[in-house]
């Protein structure tokens, strides 16, 4: 293929570097595919500060979409195959079609997700990126904060015609999750009060998942301004918790929903959130995780609360979607009208910029920061 510019991590704590990094052509099975968009994710924040460890250096970005420029050989024998001129989401979770999981129906905890994590390549635990001469790794099987992006033809996801980049790109992360925490785990929920702990994009989506099934959602967070997207988002009340104690927030939120929540949702990630989120809970409502937190994070739970009173606390990694058939179909809710993902989106930096976008993120900027690498 070869070079192209790409945002590096060499060590935990230092920015992200634009540099020159060597890109192999499609192997067989892979894609290359031309950015058009990136989303900017908390999560890389865990690996930039060493909290969750990966392969180094390695090409940061999972949340992207692009422009299919090249195939490697086998792509295309498949029904619905990508080609040469598709228009594409990344999915950071890949989908092998045979494995336990993904038989069973539940692709997102496919084996091969934890080989390309752990070994920093794709499917076949390889890297197609190379840096001064050494071995370069691959972020979740990604590493879209470049250029271009060589990637297996399982992650990615074609989108549908009238979808702009920005609005493919936060929808194969953020959107994606938390839509289908609400949708796919949380259960009959219409006309019931929906906690959402976090509004980030993980958290607004949940929100605008809420709405959609007809719940009664209630958003908090500590930043007024996400709070004041919240209800442009349709939050039936906002809970501003900057200055309370725990326990206060849970009474606050116990008041809001008429004596606790049938479902909430962390979209935070750290302990305090998800015992905040078990603690609003009416008796046999739910808690659904879907923040990651440090690789060693634990969370205390009362055994006599989540027996006596039958509560149920649940993981959602990814939403617990099956990318192809979810991730098209919320982008025909949005063409539709019924997801306003456009209101998710915040500031665009150029792919030289992507280290200040983090910076911003860190400080608590608002909307989803989108990377324009091309």
């Amino acid at each position: 293929m070869g070079v192209v510019r790409a945002a590096v991590l060499r060590a935990p704590g230092e920015p992200l570097r634009v540099e020159d990094v060597e890109l192999d052509a499609p192997h067989e099975g892979d894609v290359l595919v031309r950015v058009e968009a990136a989303g900017v994710c908390h999560t890389e924040l865990h690996y930039m500060d060493g909290a969750i460890p990966c392969p180094l250096p390695i090409v940061l970005g999972h949340e992207g979409s692009g422009v299919v420029e090249e195939v490697g050989a086998g792509v295309g024998a498949d029904p619905g195959a990508v080609a040469v001129g598709d228009r594409v989401a990344f999915t950071w979770r890949p989908r092998c079609g045979h494995c336990e999981y993904c038989v069973t129906g539940r692709p997102v905890m496919c084996v091969y997700g934890r080989v390309q994590a752990r070994s920093g390549g794709l499917l076949d635990g390889t890297s197609r990126l190379h840096l001064d001469g050494g071995p370069l790794h691959h972020f979740l099987g990604v590493s879209c904060f470049a250029e271009r992006a060589v990637v297996s033809q399982r992650a990615v996801v074609k989108v549908p015609d009238g979808v702009p980049p920005a609005v493919a790109a936060v929808t194969g992360c953020a959107v994606i999750t938390g839509v289908g925490a609400v949708v796919n785990v949380a259960g009959q929920v219409a006309g019931k009060p929906l906690v959402v702990i976090g509004a980030g994009g993980v958290g607004l989506s949940a929100l605008m998942g809420a709405v959609l099934v007809g719940a009664v959602p209630v958003v908090v967070d500590v930043a007024a301004d996400k709070l004041e997207l919240a209800r442009r988002l349709g939050a039936a009340d906002t809970l501003d918790a900057s200055g309370m104690s725990a326990d206060e927030a849970v009474a606050a939120v116990q008041e809001l929903t008429g004596g606790g929540a049938e479902v909430a949702v962390d979209a935070v990630g750290l302990p305090q959130t998800l015992r905040q989120a078990f603690a609003v809970l009416r008796p046999g409502g739910t808690a659904i995780a879907v923040g990651l937190g440090a690789v060693d994070a634990t969370a205390p739970v009362p055994i006599n609360e989540l027996v006596q009173q039958q509560k149920r606390l649940v993981g959602s990694l990814y939403g617990s979607a099956n990318p192809p058939v979810d991730l098209p179909r919320i982008l025909g809710l949005y063409l539709a009208g019924r997801l306003p993902l456009d209101l998710l989106l915040g500031e665009r930096y150029p792919l030289d910029r992507v280290d200040d976008a983090y910076q911003a993120l860190r400080a608590g900027a608002g909307g989803r920061a989108v990377v324009l690498p091309s």
